[in-house]
C-alpha cells in the first residue's frame, strides 16, 4: 500500500505551482491541508454575503458549509433539496446565477492555471463566470493536473463517468467506464468551459484542499 505521506508531498508540490499560476491569472488562490481548514477559510471569506447558491458539488457539501450558512440565517439556493418539482428546481437554478455568492467545485484545475468544467444543463458554469458578486471554487488535489490537455482528459476519463454513475444515469460510460462521446439522452457532457483567466467582472477564489475529494 502506498504511504499517504508521499501522496501528501506530491499534492503539496503540485499545489505550489498551481497556486502561483492561478494568482498570476487573476484568481484569489489558496491551499489548505484539510476539509475543516477549507470550511473555516471559506466561511470567513463569505461572511458578509446574504444569499448563496450551490452547484452540484460533492466536495462543497462535504465541508458542511450549506448547513452552517442555513444555521446562520443565510438564504441558500440549492437544487439538491429533496422534493422539488421541475419548476421549483428551475427557479432555484436561475436564482443561483444572481445570488451574492456561488460555491462550487471544479472538474479539473491545471498547474498551468486553467479551470475546466463540463455541464449538462449549464447553470453551474454560467454562475461561475458571471452573475454572483463572489464565486468560491473548492477542489481536492486529486483534480489538479499538469496542464490544460490533461485537465480535459481528466474530465472525460475520470470525472464524467464517475459523476454519471453517481447519478444513476444510463449512458455508455456507466456501462464501460470509458467516455465514447455519446449521443445518449442522459448525456451530462454538453457544455464545456475553460477559465483561462479570472473573468473581468467576477471575483473568484480557488481553494485547493490537500485531500482526494469529489469526482
Amino acid at each position: 500500500m502506498t504511504d499517504n505521506r508521499y501522496r501528501t508531498w506530491l499534492f503539496e508540490k503540485l499545489a505550489e505551482g498551481c497556486i502561483k499560476t492561478l494568482k498570476k491569472h487573476g484568481f484569489d488562490a489558496h491551499f489548505v491541508p484539510t476539509v475543516n481548514d477549507a470550511r473555516d477559510l471559506i466561511l470567513n471569506m463569505v461572511s458578509g454575503y446574504e444569499t448563496f447558491g450551490f452547484g452540484g458539488s460533492e466536495t462543497v457539501r462535504f465541508t458542511g458549509i450549506p448547513e452552517e450558512l442555513k444555521a446562520r440565517g443565510k438564504k441558500v439556493y440549492d437544487h439538491w433539496k429533496e422534493g422539488l418539482s421541475a419548476e421549483e428546481d428551475l427557479v432555484i437554478r436561475l436564482k443561483q446565477g444572481r445570488c451574492d455568492c456561488f460555491l462550487v467545485s471544479a472538474n479539473a484545475v491545471s498547474v498551468t492555471g486553467e479551470i475546466v468544467n463540463v455541464d449538462g444543463i449549464g447553470n453551474r458554469v454560467c454562475a461561475m463566470t458571471f452573475g454572483p458578486k463572489k464565486v468560491v471554487i473548492a477542489a481536492g488535489m486529486n483534480k489538479v493536473t499538469p496542464d490544460l490537455e490533461s485537465a480535459i482528459k481528466r474530465v472525460r476519463e475520470v470525472a464524467a463517468p464517475m459523476r454519471a454513475k453517481s447519478l444513476g444515469l444510463k449512458t455508455p460510460c456507466t456501462e464501460t467506464g470509458i467516455c465514447s462521446d455519446c449521443n445518449s439522452p442522459q448525456r451530462i457532457c454538453r457544455v464545456t468551459t475553460i477559465l483561462h483567466r479570472k473573468p473581468m467582472l467576477t471575483d473568484i477564489s480557488v481553494v485547493l484542499i490537500n485531500q482526494a475529494l469529489g469526482f
